[in-house]
């Protein structure tokens, strides 16, 4: 790999870095996933002419505890339009990822991070509040 030299030691560095578990799927929420339907609502459209119809129409309006329109197709088909920002109807899963901020560069056998964010908004402030830092300094002289 190639490497520009630092002209600073290892110890002026901060290391950032996102680690996914290879092989490790989690159940995650609508909004995790960046999930469309959570973001612009959607619409089921149900026959509730058929059995399955039936019971997917009675569920949606006793049992999902979900904001939504009810509407009626020409053809006489049950439209429910949900609104957006809650929990769609599908199972989202992803791969757990550790955030990561270590003190020093590659050259220095770093062991254990010095800092592990469990939300990547935290890992996203602390780098910008870094580079903030960073500026500042080079500011200054």
């Amino acid at each position: 790999m190639f490497r520009i030299e630092s002209q600073l030691p290892p110890q002026a560095f901060k290391t950032y870095a996102i680690r996914r578990q290879r092989d490790v799927r989690v159940v995650a929420a609508c909004e995790q996933v960046g999930c469309p339907a959570y973001l612009r609502g959607w619409e089921s459209t149900i026959d509730e002419r058929t059995d399955l119809g039936r019971q997917q129409a009675a569920y949606i309006r006793t049992a999902s505890r979900r904001t939504f329109k009810e509407l009626t197709t020409a053809a006489g088909l049950t439209v429910f339009r949900f609104d957006a920002y809650q929990r769609c109807f599908a199972d989202h899963h992803t791969t757990p990822e550790t955030y990561l901020v270590r003190g020093g560069d590659h050259r220095l056998d770093r062991g254990a991070p010095s800092r592990v964010h469990t939300r990547p908004a935290d890992w996203v402030e602390d780098c910008g509040e870094h580079l903030q830092h960073v500026a500042d300094d080079r500011e200054r002289g």
